[in-house]
């Protein structure tokens, strides 16, 4: 089977992608594993600590997993301590997760160990080329979506 040249840099574009995300993924999940938490965990946690309560129901789309998945996690949490549910005072349809002290002193921890081993493992780029990096991902993205 013959492919364009254009096909075949989006291959190697795609498997670039990939072997990078694997190698950041590794390099800076060391704390996170220290904390026995999953990169789920830490996503979500991370989004708490961040942005504050949180409808369960949009914990998915802001962190790219499945709802079932979200669940599972917020269960585990839930029962480490670490975040708490809360029902909506204004919509009974709606539960919020919610950070908990316990929570709050794990990210005060953790974060700016898994902030360093970021910028550690992307030391590779200038500023102006991991801004580049972010505008060009960013377009990828967008043009990626079905």
């Amino acid at each position: 089977m013959n492919i364009t040249e254009e096909q075949s840099q989006s291959l190697k574009l795609f498997v670039v992608l990939s072997k990078a995300y694997r190698e950041l993924l590794e390099s800076t999940e060391a704390e996170i594993k220290n904390r026995d938490l999953s990169g789920t965990e830490f996503a979500i946690l991370e989004l708490l600590y961040h942005k504050g309560k949180i409808p369960l129901q949009q914990i998915g789309s802001k962190i790219l997993i499945s709802s079932a998945n979200i669940t599972y996690n917020v269960d585990k949490l839930e029962k480490k301590g670490y975040l708490k549910r809360e029902l909506s005072t204004e919509d009974r349809r709606v539960t919020y997760a919610v950070i908990t002290e316990a929570g709050t002193e794990v990210m005060e921890d953790v974060f700016p160990k898994h902030a360093q081993a970021m910028y550690d493992a992307t030391s590779g780029l200038s500023v102006e080329e991991k801004t580049t990096a972010i505008e060009l991902l960013k377009k990828l993205g967008i043009s990626a979506r079905v």
